[in-house]
């Protein structure tokens, strides 16, 4: 992992804590800056300015990929080249914003001018030929994707991305989110104090997350944790059980090759990988048949992924000056799992089908902040706590001797003939409250992780957070816990697959 040391910002990561600024990235999020006044200046009409331009905070783009449900096979690898085209537009948008605070201050209609018209004409030229690709092979895209182009000013009110979070609950079957005991946190919204001095604005030792608000101490929370399905006659209780153990390769990259197969940086932060060793940008399924595997079971070849954590203590990474990094406000110490618990469970309802070899499923979004809780699946708690209290909008704050705790459920539905969807959401499911897959789809061993940290302990004074941690993503996303998410490829054989089916169906703990 490299040598920490003590941190010294990029030009890039000074400027975000000026700005405290957070960019949108993968066709849909939000710029964020929010623009505050040197205590010194005194001039009221050059700060009457500056109240104004703080006023446009934050600026929200339709997520373009997230709409496409339905991309034909020949046009899929342009269409995956143009939606990671809208992520370096937006890149760049963000450069634009956090290098032109002054220009901003003087000129209230800066950011619109400069930054947002030409901003659409570009994600306009990008639309334009994600239709070309569709007509190239018969087929006519979605007529509402000429009304993605724009982004929009807001303020920070008017967003996800400022304000108090609640605690959230579990994702329980179907993919419903319980938002739990409402719990708050004071309602701070400044930062950390990360290096000996305070931030302001959003927070974060890069500027954009975490902040006060986003913790909570779990031993105040009540309890939120909702009784499972009562398993039925034909359930499926067995469970398979792998160990591909915790990163000890330190094999990290900032790829994403399910959402952008073939460009380097798609995920624009830092993965832990176990499992597969070759799973990259440029990986494809015979790449990763012929890999090398970190499992104690050598058949198991599938590639588990997950952004890493970090402690914002003023430390520099091996990565602080790369792209998906540093440079995207990934900052601190990453920290590695002390387990990282990997098993297939059953249904309470039925038996399981066994998973088709190079099954894709993502669990949980990325872009929580931007688009909402609809698909969040993040699950953080603490041991001791984890059948009581399960975070989804907030990091636990752990009591001595206690450990931080990510926990994912994928989905456990599949639809019987696809490896992956255009929206890589649409070919799995959630079962129903009562353990049941809906609409044809069905039960396949559920993909269940559960990793545990040591963790510094954060502490909270006077609204400001030291000791912050946070999960690695999207600068526009400002680090929530929301935003936690987990990937999966399956490399198993169809010997392994059909193994753990049977193990599983017949109930039993098999590895």
């Amino acid at each position: 992992m490299g040598r920490n040391t003590r941190k010294r910002r990029t030009p890039l990561a000074t400027k975000a804590i000026a700005a405290s600024a957070a960019l949108a990235l993968g066709g849909g999020g939000l710029i964020w800056a929010n623009y505050y006044a040197s205590a010194h200046e005194t001039n009221s009409a050059q700060n009457s300015t500056k109240a104004a331009a703080a006023q446009v905070a934050t600026i929200s783009c339709p997520d373009i990929g997230q709409q496409l449900t339905n991309v034909p096979g020949g046009a899929k690898s342009q269409v995956d080249t143009e939606l990671a085209t809208l992520d370096k537009q937006i890149t760049e948008a963000y450069a634009r914003l956090a290098s032109s605070r002054q220009a901003q201050a003087n000129d209230p209609g800066f950011v619109q001018n400069a930054i947002l018209g030409p901003l659409k004409d570009k994600r306009t030229a990008v639309i334009d030929r994600i239709k070309i690709d569709f007509k190239r092979v018969g087929a006519t895209a979605p007529a509402s994707l000429d009304g993605l182009a724009a982004c929009t000013g807001a303020t920070a009110n008017n967003t996800t991305a400022g304000g108090t979070n609640n605690n959230g609950g579990q994702q329980q079957n179907g993919g419903q989110q319980n938002n739990g005991g409402q719990q708050q946190n004071g309602g701070q919204n400044n930062g950390g104090q990360q290096n000996g001095g305070q931030q302001q604005g959003n927070g974060g030792q890069a500027g954009n997350g975490p902040n006060a608000a986003d913790f909570v101490d779990i031993t105040k929370v009540q309890p939120n944790v909702k009784a499972k399905p009562r398993n039925g006659r034909n359930a499926s209780t067995g469970v398979f059980i792998t160990r591909c153990g915790v990163n000890a390769n330190n094999k990290f990259n900032t790829d994403n090759v399910i959402v952008a197969p073939g460009v380097k940086n798609g995920a624009h932060h830092l993965h832990d990988y176990v499992g597969n060793q070759s799973n990259d940008a440029f990986a494809n399924n015979n790449t990763f048949a012929a890999a090398q595997t970190s499992c104690q079971n050598q058949q198991d070849k599938s590639s588990y992924y997950w952004p890493v954590l970090r402690v914002q203590d003023g430390s520099q990474a091996f990565d602080q000056n790369n792209d998906g990094g540093g440079k995207e406000g990934n900052v601190g110490t990453i920290l590695k799992a002390k387990k990282a618990q990997i098993k297939f469970v059953g249904s309470p309802t039925s038996k399981v089908v066994a998973m088709p070899q190079f099954l894709r499923i993502i669990t949980g979004d990325a872009k929580t902040t931007t688009n909402g809780l609809a698909n969040a699946n993040a699950h953080w708690s603490c041991t001791g706590f984890e059948n009581k209290v399960q975070l989804t909008t907030q990091y636990p704050i752990c009591p001595q001797g206690s450990n931080v705790v990510r926990t994912f459920a994928f989905q456990s539905c599949w639809d019987g003939q696809n490896i992956d969807s255009a929206n890589h959401r649409t070919h799995v499911a959630f079962a129903d409250a009562n353990g049941n897959c809906q609409n044809g789809f069905k039960a396949i061993p559920q993909l269940t992780m559960r990793l545990v940290y040591s963790v510094p302990r954060p502490t909270i004074q006077n609204g400001q957070v030291k000791n912050a941690y946070a999960v690695d993503g999207f600068p526009e996303q400002l680090h929530k816990a929301a935003t936690d998410h987990d990937d999966f490829i399956n490399v198993m054989n169809a010997n392994l697959n059909n193994t753990v089916a049977n193990c599983i169906n017949t109930g039993r703990q098999c590895q």
